[in-house]
């Protein structure tokens, strides 16, 4: 796995200067929801709890008692495209769960914050970003 070097590399360079903690999800060859759950654990170094599905997955995000103290956590998600265009709902629900751990975290006065950054753009964000504007 490995991150285009433009324009996401100073980016997450900068968190990790500024003393964050910076997670890498790369979604590059996974095609099933099992493979998005395994490359979600990984991503996160999630504990042995961790389940494997939906609810678990947003649990550990609400959680991160694991990751070491930092001012800011990012997540950053690459190589997404592929995974959005071949499972589509399931994207969608990643999606969600991702929005709502950031929304969690963001009414947390007191913890760090967790950003979720989807480097690039894709069919399924541009529609995402359209539903939203209508809403």
């Amino acid at each position: 796995m490995s991150l285009a070097p433009q324009p996401l590399a100073p980016a997450l360079a900068a968190a990790e200067e500024a003393g964050w903690t910076v997670l890498r999800l790369d979604l590059d060859g996974v095609r099933s929801k099992a493979a998005l759950m395994r490359r979600c654990a990984e991503a996160l170094g999630a504990p042995e709890w961790f389940g494997a599905n939906w609810d678990a997955l947003a649990d550990a995000l609400t959680d991160l008692s694991w990751l070491p103290r930092a001012p800011a956590r990012l997540l950053a998600v690459t190589t997404w495209r592929g995974y959005a265009a071949e499972r589509a709902g399931d994207w969608e629900m990643l999606r969600e769960i991702l929005e709502e751990a950031v929304d969690f975290w963001r009414g947390q006065p007191d913890a760090p914050p967790l950003t979720v950054l989807l480097a690039g753009t894709g069919p399924a964000a541009a529609a995402a970003g359209r539903e939203r504007r209508r809403g």
